[in-house]
């Protein structure tokens, strides 16, 4: 039978504008930039869906996003891909997340439920609490200020080291820390990344790391293999630009 993930999430275009730099301003102290190309591709959320589906094709997946999307547009350097400036648009026409009985059977149904939560106005807190009480496996991805009434409900609750320096208060337990080219940790047990690859761009490499994670999980029901395959995965694609999946 085939697995169903719902993923619920802010979603955005993330657009790539690779410039050539060869002098500066003459107005003011500041490099010209040269567009050459652009490169476009769902972000956020729809790069947890990209993922999932990259990974596990034969999955049926559904999101749950805001009508209307964010565009997060980022200037680089097309030789050394450095970025010279990111112009977010959009974050503050985020409609909020409404609950109706179809979202509660699609949560119930789901195998998964990942929750790519970018604090943009689309979720509460209410919000996560009661999809993780309805989910039969539930991991929260999430950049807000968060608290044990909230994660408890949560099967995983995957953080950067930088959230979860954030966090101090929560109950660590069920939380999963990236930790960049070192690994991950959980429960104070380090897994480092069996194929370290140098960081180009870690751009969606959180997202990388939910779905792989959350793939092998299901399947398996192995933290320690799962957080090690999704180590693996997202050191893939830090090495690539852009955003990009394994």
């Amino acid at each position: 039978m085939k697995k169903k993930v719902v993923v619920i999430g802010e979603t955005c275009v993330d657009e790539f504008i690779y410039c050539e730099v060869n002098r500066l301003s003459p107005e003011a102290p500041v490099p010209v930039l040269n567009p050459i190309h652009r490169v476009r591709n769902q972000g956020m959320a729809g790069n947890t869906i990209a993922n999932i589906k990259a990974l596990l094709p034969e999955c049926v997946t559904l999101l749950f996003s805001p009508m209307k999307t964010s565009i997060k547009k980022r200037y680089v350097e097309d030789k050394t891909n450095h970025m010279f400036l990111r112009v977010d648009e959009g974050d503050n026409d985020i409609e909020p997340f409404k609950w109706d009985k179809n979202y509660k059977k699609f949560i119930e149904g789901a195998d998964i439920v990942i929750v790519s939560d970018y604090n943009k106005g689309y979720l509460t807190d209410f919000d996560l609490k009661k999809i993780a009480i309805y989910s039969k496996i539930s991991i929260l991805d999430s950049k807000r200020k968060l608290n044990n009434d909230i994660t408890k409900h949560f099967t995983f609750v995957k953080l950067n080291e930088e959230e979860s320096l954030n966090n101090p208060s929560l109950n660590k337990s069920n939380v999963i820390i990236t930790l960049g080219a070192a690994g991950s940790m959980h429960r104070d047990i380090i897994y480092p990344s069996p194929n370290p690859q140098e960081t180009i761009d870690v751009s969606g490499a959180g997202d990388t790391f939910t779905a792989a994670f959350a793939l092998s999980y299901l399947n398996t029901k192995d933290i320690p293999a799962s957080i090690t395959s999704a180590n693996e995965l997202s050191s893939k694609v830090v090495s690539k630009r852009g955003v990009v999946t394994p």
